[in-house]
């Protein structure tokens, strides 16, 4: 019987780490976050696009898609590998000072290291700018509690585990990931589905250079929108000392979980600034995705289902 021709090594190895990606589905798949129109929307906001001007920073060397005049909120899932899947779930809540989104630097780079760990990420396009005659998180409030709730009814569907989705939020999106870490016991907006039936609390929440958790001018008081709770959710937070929004926001936030027994780990490096997201900067700041996967690891999100 002639004996089979042998295939290199070379090709086995690049097949062993293709298999991944050949399972793993290509195309995000986006859901909207409304049936018909959100919220007191009217359609007047203007065309959404990025608003990205020449003089803009490039963190990373990368430019950064600012998308603004968002008034159609979705979900797009990002899936990792279904070798590598845990259940586990996080709606990922880009920054931009509730006036447009860092769409990529705090969103689809996450959603990436997110599947990285066997995660699956939920990036959130949530109402922005803020709304006139609103607190400049209310439409945003209701947009993640819209898409907590969508993300937990269809869990089954999606494959993850209702009792491991969290949510993870960048400087303004930080702010609306404690948001919703605080305010759950009632939506922000009538029912519209079941999806509004089960609960919007998140199961775990990572802050990441959050923004407007206290107020400066008042001692550094948490912000009366973040009523902290022994139902507040653990919390991963990570900041730089010379962060311009101020590490005080890291520093007092923790100190009231703490004094409320909620678990929360709290990483404060010595500089790195803001709004870096995931890219190297040459700062030890930009580590925090190794801190946070341990932190996740430790509690027991990211073991196999």
């Amino acid at each position: 019987m002639p004996s089979l021709p042998r295939i290199p090594s070379v090709i086995l190895l690049a097949l062993a780490l293709a298999a991944p990606l050949l399972r793993a589905d290509p195309t995000p798949t986006v859901v909207d976050l409304w049936p018909d129109l959100a919220p007191g929307e009217k359609g007047d906001i203007g065309e959404e696009k990025d608003m990205t001007k020449p003089t803009d920073g490039k963190p990373g060397g990368k430019s950064v898609i600012r998308l603004g005049n968002v008034s159609q909120p979705s979900l797009t899932i990002y899936a990792p590998p279904a070798d590598k899947a845990n259940g586990a779930a996080v709606v990922v809540c880009p920054g931009g000072a509730y006036s447009i989104l860092a769409w990529d630097l705090e969103g689809t780079e996450v959603c990436e290291w997110l599947n990285s760990v066997g995660v699956t990420g939920v990036l959130l396009k949530y109402r922005v700018p803020k709304r006139a005659g609103l607190e400049k998180h209310t439409a945003a409030l209701q947009d993640v509690q819209r898409a907590i709730g969508i993300v937990r009814s269809r869990a089954a569907e999606w494959h993850l585990n209702a009792t491991r989705i969290g949510v993870l939020g960048f400087s303004a999106g930080g702010h609306l990931a404690a948001a919703a870490s605080n305010n759950f016991e009632t939506r922000m907006y009538p029912r519209v589905d079941a999806a509004d039936d089960v609960s919007c609390r998140p199961d775990f929440a990572v802050l990441i250079y959050p923004a407007y958790l206290t107020l400066k001018d008042q001692g550094d008081k948490i912000a009366p929108e973040l009523a902290i709770t022994t139902q507040t959710p653990p919390t991963f937070i990570a900041m730089a000392e010379d962060d311009p929004v101020r590490v005080e926001n890291a520093l007092f936030y923790a100190l009231a979980l703490k004094n409320a027994k909620v678990p929360c780990e709290l990483h404060v490096y010595p500089t790195g600034g803001h709004g870096y997201g995931l890219r190297p900067n040459g700062q030890a700041v930009t580590t925090w995705p190794q801190r946070a996967g341990e932190w996740m690891d430790a509690r027991g999100l990211l073991k196999a289902p």
